[in-house]
């Protein structure tokens, strides 16, 4: 069943209202009728949001282009709807946490945003493997976390009904999941390129782990051959040994989805191995920013990732694609420099509608209800976001769904590659 969003905007804010007032006529005097908890935001304070993202080591890139992407929403939220209680009380990011793209990085992260008892959501993690951890742990605390460019499977569901390994109540994201993703992939390699035999690298983390493991599944079901499936550890330099035995199973394909630098040492050494020379090159969305995609030995690879052609995509205050990235432009001195500030946006402005809408003024006060923000966002559907319609499912599943592979001409004209497609799928 479709559920029109505007209207059930306003849906959610009745029920909200009738509940606070009967609340307030009733016996219980905690005041604390949502089953997780009220967040009392007082008059003269700010809503409290934060951002989990990797801002430090070599993929500080990508979540200092996801925090930007938030700071864009929060600026354009507040200009477009100039008499919203979003406006009228503001909003604090506080201070930028690093989920350092990893476990630790998360877990760290997590529990700082968890002990600020003020905070109503989070916007990240950048990372899979950040991911996992920080969203048990925020969803403990009552918070809700929507991630922009969190892909892994396992955060969310088989996209078959039921719930991966480390889902969590509370968690949601405007990234795809990356079961589409390694199915595109496969479906490309298989029926577009004539690849038959294809090996694949991984490095261990979630989200490697599962788009590699997405794709050789969906390869095989096409009737591929994985000659080897296999992994590098975070750290290594040392690629020809994996690339070696790479060689030696004799793929006509490599797909490798991890991140710098051990993507940039694969890539360089491959051009030493025997056996490589005509091997067709893949990797993904990780990869898929300037610093990697100039480096010369890049050219003639293929990546999978999101689909960048918003064209006249309208988000939420009117803004479309182009006039982000000019207003980001101008704002932080340069284009954006990953693929992931438009999805990070959109996550940022989902949150910051759910509060509006389930926010109840009490006084010059505005009371949020913990559940009422969850539930809020699990009804999500058709959202008009930058980067396409969102719907919510019941596992957090948010994103468009909208996957593209491009092919990679040009290291001296990164900016090329975003528009070079030649394959899509959409998931819905």
């Amino acid at each position: 069943m479709s559920v029109n969003f505007k209207r059930l905007r306003g849906l959610v804010a009745l029920v909200l209202a009738l509940a606070l007032v009967a609340a307030a006529c009733g016996d219980d005097d905690s005041g604390d009728e949502d089953a997780l908890g009220t967040v009392v935001v007082e008059e003269g304070d700010a809503i409290q949001i934060r951002t989990l993202q990797a801002i430090s080591g070599a993929v500080e890139s990508l979540g200092t282009d996801q925090n930007r992407g938030t700071q864009l929403a929060v600026q354009d939220y507040i200009a477009g709807n100039p008499d919203s209680k979003i406006a009228r009380f503001g909003v604090d990011l506080g201070t930028f946490e690093d989920d350092l793209c990893s476990a630790d990085g998360g877990t760290s992260g997590a529990q700082t945003i968890a002990s600020q008892a003020d905070v109503l959501g989070v916007i990240g993690t950048t990372c899979s493997s950040a991911g996992v951890p920080a969203s048990q742990i925020l969803s403990e605390a009552g918070m809700v976390l929507i991630s922009g460019s969190n892909t892994a499977p396992n955060l969310t569901s088989d996209l078959e009904g039921n719930a991966l390994d480390a889902w969590q109540p509370g968690y949601y994201r405007t990234a795809h999941n990356d079961l589409f993703q390694g199915r595109a992939v496969a479906e490309f390699a298989f029926n577009e390129l004539g690849v038959r035999q294809a090996a694949a690298i991984h490095d261990g983390s979630p989200y490697a782990d599962g788009l590699a493991t997405a794709f050789a599944n969906a390869f095989e079901d096409l009737g591929g051959t994985m000659t080897l499936y296999t992994a590098v550890n975070v750290g290594d330099a040392d690629m020809v040994p994996v690339l070696t035995d790479i060689a030696n199973s004799g793929p006509e394909l490599v797909y490798f989805p991890i991140f710098q630098p051990e993507g940039d040492f694969i890539i360089q050494q491959a051009q030493d191995v025997e056996g490589l020379e005509d091997t067709i090159f893949f990797s993904a969305d990780g990869l898929q920013g300037v610093e990697f995609l100039s480096i010369p030995e890049t050219a003639g690879m293929y990546f999978s990732g999101p689909d960048l052609r918003f064209g006249d995509n309208t988000g939420f205050t009117g803004v479309n694609y182009t006039e982000l990235v000019a207003n980001y432009t101008d704002q932080f001195g340069e284009a954006p420099p990953q693929v992931f500030h438009a999805h990070t946006y959109d996550a940022t402005m989902l949150l910051l509608d759910a509060i509006e809408n389930v926010g109840v003024l009490d006084g010059g006060d505005l009371r949020v209800g913990r559940q009422a923000l969850r539930d809020y966002l699990y009804a999500v559907t058709d959202f008009p976001g930058v980067t396409g319609s969102l719907s919510c499912d019941e596992f957090g599943d948010c994103g468009a769904q909208a996957i593209a592979i491009v092919h990679h001409l040009d290291p001296n004209d990164p900016a090329a590659t975003i528009q070079n497609v030649v394959f899509s799928a959409a998931g819905r």
